[in-house]
């Protein structure tokens, strides 16, 4: 397994400040866990919380895949050249956000790697708490499986995510493999802050009350909504907690965290599981950054996002 961190000062410094100035900005909001779903949500759309409101771009189009449920969403950017599709399933804690929230970053992963985007628009919770949003994406994937071929004109797949999105994204290669669906499937992962224990590792449990983007109790807010009454066993299904799942037969992945995020462990945890199975993984772990950190203007999220971009150009290529 390949560890690396940022070890550039600079950047160290650039991190820490802009962290200190969120949670200046958080401070004067509510918590997280004092709202309804449908009330945060709405205030996103508005551009309140630590992130802007979406930017919607026209090379974004919208199109729906049978489901298990009824039709199942997607958001697809094509660039001109097409050298593989990357499945993407977006963050929010299984609760928040959607596929047309990240139009920029989806269009520069299309532009940058030369594949094209298929972020998938899954049912959120509590509305619809587990298994919907993993039925979605397993459906979308199964789709794009059969039909990418046919639809972009390759079978090159590689599958990622961010927080939920990267849980998500393990969640459906283990479902795809383990029902005979995943030979001829994805070449990479590209698992950005996940979370892979729900009922809490230890750096989920210990960081306390500290309000930067995520604290333990917005991270239990998040995995109630989605999980509901399930005791904290029941939370280790692997279905549910891919930690604790067998990890044999899946492709390399990059794992990207940062050491101020509560779901550090959960990326070191998954990564060092992820290797002892047999599988390729690298470790990305930049100092001092927060959960969230790629989407910020930093020059860690650049960074991250150079190493995020040559890994899917590498997996497709």
């Amino acid at each position: 397994m390949t560890i690396s961190s940022v070890p550039d000062d600079g950047q160290i410094s650039e991190t820490t400040a802009f962290n200190a100035a969120l949670e200046q900005v958080l401070a004067r909001q509510p918590p997280l866990q004092s709202m309804e779903p449908a009330v945060v949500r709405a205030r996103r759309l508005e551009g309140g919380g630590p992130f802007p409101p979406p930017v919607y771009l026209p090379q974004g189009v919208d199109r729906v895949v049978p489901g298990r449920a009824g039709n199942v969403g997607l958001r697809v950017f094509t660039p001109d050249r097409v050298g593989g599709v990357y499945l993407h399933i977006h963050g929010g804690g299984w609760t928040l956000g959607a596929a047309n929230q990240q139009d920029p970053m989806l269009w520069a992963i299309a532009e940058q790697s030369g594949v094209a985007v298929v972020s998938v628009d899954y049912r959120l919770a509590p509305e619809h708490p587990y298994p919907a949003g993993p039925d979605d994406c397993e459906d979308a994937a199964s789709w794009l499986v059969d039909h990418a071929a046919e639809e972009f004109g390759t079978d090159r797949l590689v599958i990622g995510g961010e927080s939920a999105g990267a849980h998500l994204a393990v969640v459906t290669m283990l479902r795809l493999r383990d029902r005979g669906a995943y030979p001829g499937g994805f070449r990479g992962a590209n698992l950005v802050f996940g979370a892979y224990d729900l009922s809490m590792t230890p750096s989920q449990r210990l960081w306390g009350e500290r309000y930067l983007v995520l604290s333990t109790p917005v991270v239990r807010w998040f995995a109630d909504h989605f999980l509901g009454d399930r005791d904290e066993e029941a939370r280790r299904v692997p279905d549910v907690s891919p930690l604790y799942a067998e990890l044999h037969d899946l492709p390399p992945a990059l794992f990207t965290v940062g050491t101020q995020d509560p779901l550090l462990d959960d990326s070191m945890f998954m990564a060092a599981r992820w290797r002892s199975a047999g599988n390729e993984a690298s470790l990305e772990v930049f100092p001092e950054a927060a959960h969230g950190f790629t989407l910020f203007p930093i020059a860690a999220a650049a960074a991250s996002k150079t190493s995020q971009i040559a890994f899917i150009r590498e997996a497709v290529s």
